[in-house]
């Protein structure tokens, strides 16, 4: 009876992988649910580098026993979810099922084109779809994900998220409408230097970039991180650059003096991204960090320092439970790493 028990708890996705005494615990403790409850998700494994972030601010970062992230490509986010640090590191954006049975996983967040997922499912793993490509999938992302953990806390924050950007976006749009489209900036996004990459239209970056009050320079280009030429971009004559936080720099690029033949250059219209627990430009809820910041960098009056350094501090303490200190606010809002 107790191997049939152990059995179907493996189907669905539970931690039971022996038996004897542990196994009568964990078989008392599910007996307490309520009929027809899930257990608690309380081991994640995350396979998006950007869901993390979102599990963060769920106040799920603690439960989470692998990840994809790393401590050197994301040092804001483990220095505000050090427990990230306890989990192991899963190396490229696959994983695989015998390291999380043995990482006990009840649920793994995968991207929807994760080629793993259906060998994780066949393994009896709970395996959940999460990604995004705009602000309205965004949010069905943070509510799927908030409904899988199950908790108060990731209702409430995830319910107190979308209150917060939809804010943000229903502000930024009003600002944005004064201005014909005509006569918006030209706004260019550079992922990479070198290799040369663009962000094109139906991006996310495309649509804060349009709610921010401008235009996408990149004309007839889709997608995320295309490769373009520099004569591409002398062609579209961008009146705003603006480099995500570990881009590159222009100025010390081969193109260098392509790069100074553009107006946008020529009057110091290049701005560096900030980025912290996740690039603030690309798939984390500090997307509702970005808008007012794009907007005044696009318009040409930029929020004042004072001003950002607020807002982000507020959003930390508020969705990340996290006391920022000023000066980290500032490194975040010039897009460097923690000091």
């Amino acid at each position: 009876m107790l191997h049939g028990f152990v059995s179907r708890t493996r189907a669905a996705g539970g931690a039971v992988r022996q038996v004897g005494g542990r196994a009568l615990l964990v078989l008392f403790a599910l007996s307490a649910l309520p009929a027809g409850a899930a257990p608690p998700k309380e081991r994640i494994a995350d396979a998006w580098y950007a869901h993390n972030a979102v599990l963060m601010m769920l106040g799920a970062a603690d439960r989470v026993v692998a990840t994809v992230a790393r401590p050197d490509a994301l040092p804001w986010m483990f220095r505000v979810a050090p427990g990230l640090a306890r989990a192991r590191h899963i190396d490229g954006a696959t994983m695989n099922a015998e390291t999380l049975l043995r990482a006990r996983a009840d649920v793994v967040f995968v991207t929807p084109a994760d080629p793993s997922a259906a060998a994780l499912r066949r393994a009896g793993l709970d395996v959940v779809p999460v990604g995004f490509t705009d602000f309205a999938s965004m949010l069905q992302c943070i509510d799927l994900s908030a409904a899988t953990l199950d908790t108060p806390l990731a209702s409430q924050r995830a319910q107190a998220y979308r209150a917060y950007l939809d804010a943000a976006v229903v502000r930024q749009d009003a600002l944005a409408a004064r201005t014909p489209i005509a006569r918006r900036p030209r706004v260019l996004h550079i992922a990479s230097v070198e290799p040369l990459k663009i962000d094109g239209s139906e991006t996310i970056v495309d649509q804060w970039i349009r709610t921010a009050g401008g235009r996408n320079a990149a004309t007839g280009l889709k997608g995320n991180l295309q490769p373009v030429s520099i004569e591409q971009v002398v062609a579209w004559a961008p009146d705003v650059i603006i480099l995500a936080a570990n881009a590159g720099r222009l100025e010390t690029s081969r193109q260098a003096a392509l790069w100074n033949s553009l107006d946008a250059v020529r009057r110091h219209r290049v701005y560096r991204n900030p980025a912290g627990v996740f690039p603030w430009d690309r798939y984390g809820p500090e997307l509702a960090l970005q808008l007012p910041w794009a907007a005044g960098i696009i318009s040409g009056a930029p929020v004042p320092e004072a001003d950002m350094v607020r807002r982000t501090r507020d959003f930390y303490a508020r969705f990340f439970a996290y006391a920022l200190s000023p000066a980290d606010a500032r490194r975040m809002l010039a897009g460097l790493p923690p000091a």
